[in-house]
């Protein structure tokens, strides 16, 4: 192996998705077998497989898997030396999402429960019910999974994968499911830009946040978790003719925007005053200092069509908040536009929530800011 100042593999990583070069690098560099009836499979921005067995016509099976550091639903802002913890009802849901955005109907789970040494059974009796009322809300069944003990690790960690049956309508077997974006197209999303991130800081932060700003305000920030699912628009996306769709989440709107193109190999070219962002959002990340366009932003979903305008007219018909917000290009610029000034889009990256937490753990444990950079 190559000394490490040659190689690059001596890279150190932070809590958060693992970066794209090194995603590239050391993960998707490493995967060689390929087969013909796995489609859209391992790729930046991919979030579903589609399988496509042998005489099973022009639908398929779409599977996605979602992690986290699980807490119950009175617990999830008891961040702790852990980091970030969500519910079983949000890691279900962004696997719903995942699906929904791949042109698949959610429709079953497995899930995997790695429990700390000491775990009291009522704790994960608590954690399966979480699970049963989500699924039950998105119509999905539980079938099956692992449930361990362990001592490797010091919280609670679920693996959830769905499976959705993908329709056939959308669904080809070159590309998995109907399509990638394409210069020319329109660039539209779905209600707002932070709105899971907006939650989670809101929830957390609340004391403060009553400090400086109306019970209202932050009670509406924290209320933002009602917004998370994307199978609404997905549905009347896919009915109205949408060409390509990305549901945004760690990264945020930056890391969604970027993971759309680089999955199509285009370029784009977006209005930053077009991209949607509710004014709680923008209190709640000037208080916490992060940046909304790197912000979770689970709820949002990026579409692209060659009639922009009356995708968004669509969704809003069934009161679905959509805004154009850009144009895919050829080549591959990501461009940003604001106020007449322009920047280049930067490949996604570490999302904000993680950055703060990280912070925030280094404050309780040494009593000083982190040196952590954006």
């Amino acid at each position: 192996m190559p000394p490490r100042h040659q190689s690059g593999y001596g890279e150190i990583m932070k809590t958060g998705k693992v970066p794209e070069n090194i995603l590239k690098r050391s993960v998707l560099g490493q995967i060689r077998t390929k087969r013909k009836d796995v489609a859209g499979g391992a790729g930046p921005g991919e979030d579903c497989a589609i399988f496509l067995p042998p005489g099973a016509g022009s639908g398929g099976i779409a599977v996605c898997m979602q992690e986290t550091a699980v807490a119950l639903e009175d617990e999830r802002y008891d961040f702790g030396g852990a980091g970030l913890r969500l519910t079983m009802g949000h890691l279900i849901q962004k696997c719903a999402n995942n699906l929904a955005a791949s042109a698949a109907r959610p429709s079953a789970l497995l899930i995997t429960l790695l429990l700390p040494e000491n775990t009291e059974e009522k704790t994960l009796k608590a954690l399966m019910a979480e699970a049963e009322n989500k699924c039950r809300e998105l119509s999905l069944e539980i079938a099956g999974g692992q449930t361990r003990v362990c001592a490797a690790v010091s919280a609670p960690i679920a693996v959830a994968s769905g499976y959705g049956v993908c329709l056939e309508s959308a669904c080809c077997r070159d590309k998995g499911y109907a399509g990638r974006a394409e210069p020319g197209q329109d660039i539209v999303v779905s209600k707002w830009i932070g709105l899971e991130g907006t939650a989670l800081l809101a929830g957390y932060n609340r004391e403060g946040l009553l400090s400086r700003y109306p019970a209202w305000l932050v009670d509406e920030a924290s209320g933002f978790g009602r917004y998370l699912s994307v199978l609404p628009e997905a549905e009347a996306a896919l009915e109205a003719g949408v060409c390509a769709m990305h549901d945004a989440s760690e990264g945020g709107i930056f890391g969604a925007l970027w993971e759309l193109a680089e999955g199509g190999g285009v370029g784009l070219s977006v209005d930053m005053r077009s991209l949607p962002l509710r004014q709680e959002t923008v209190e709640v990340c000037e208080f916490c200092n992060v940046d909304p366009y790197r912000l979770m932003s689970g709820g949002c979903l990026v579409m692209t069509a060659k009639d922009g305008p009356g995708l968004a007219a669509v969704l809003r018909e069934r009161q679905i908040p959509a805004a154009v917000v850009g144009r895919v290009t050829e080549g591959s610029d990501r461009i940003l536009w604001k106020d007449g000034e322009v920047r280049y889009l930067d490949r996604a990256g570490r999302d904000e929530i993680h950055r703060y937490l990280s912070n925030i753990i280094c404050r309780k444990e040494t009593g000083k800011q982190k040196g952590d950079e954006k």
